[in-house]
């Protein structure tokens, strides 16, 4: 799934990224609130971990224009102030969750996790079709009762199709979900994960291709 990390902070921000990557999220960096409209303009994100004081654009009006535009972000909303007021004020404004500076990634991560299952529609905890059992909060997947070890994106793909629950996902999808703005549209690493991926699933094959429409899991 696709997270915006929003921090005007770049060592922070950077920080943020690349442990969501860890966990198999496809993640993109706004430094500032005018940068982070843009992207939402463009992009539809699972969830956005939004700092509350940016340059350029305020992160509370960053907050409300998610919220104005109706769509299914949600927003984790961060900042330095730790009084009960500033929660308060953040929550009211539309965010789903907050978390005081400074946090432990660890955290931070089991948030996005929650809040991912929190989407419209409610994503159950563990995602399971064909045999395939998939825990996106431990990064985990099962064939069989059979560990299968994972690359993040090979996981994340994996993950998008059982969430699709049997219906045909594109190539064109998947780059959007599972890799972030800086691939190009034009390359054929979905197809080469894919391959990789129903390999280490093993026989009998439970992805299916669609001939000019996508990937499915029956």
């Amino acid at each position: 799934m696709r997270v915006l990390v929003v921090e005007d902070e770049p060592i922070l921000a950077d920080a943020v990224a690349e442990w969501l990557r860890r966990e198999a999220f496809a993640v993109d960096v706004a430094y500032d609130g005018g940068a982070a409209l843009e992207r939402l303009g463009v992009n539809e994100y699972a969830v956005v971990v939004l700092d509350r004081d940016l340059p350029v654009v305020h992160g509370d009006d960053v907050c409300r224009a998610i919220v104005a535009a109706g769509g299914e972000s949600r927003v984790l909303m961060l900042t330095a102030a730790a009084a009960v007021r500033e929660r308060v004020a953040g929550l009211a404004l539309g965010a789903d969750d907050y978390l005081p500076k400074p946090f432990a990634l660890v955290e931070l991560s089991a948030r996005v996790h929650a809040l991912t299952r929190r989407a419209r529609p409610a994503a159950p905890p563990t995602l399971s079709r064909a045999g395939v059992v998939v825990d996106p909060a431990r990064r985990e997947a099962y064939r069989d009762g059979r560990y299968v070890p994972l690359s993040r994106k090979e996981f994340a793909v994996l993950v998008e199709l059982l969430r699709a629950e049997g219906a045909v996902v594109s190539a064109e999808e998947l780059l959007e979900r599972a890799w972030d703005e800086h691939i190009d549209p034009f390359t054929n690493v979905v197809r080469v994960t894919m391959v990789k991926l129903r390999r280490k699933l093993g026989d009998p094959p439970v992805i299916e291709t669609v001939p000019g429409a996508g990937y499915r899991i029956r």
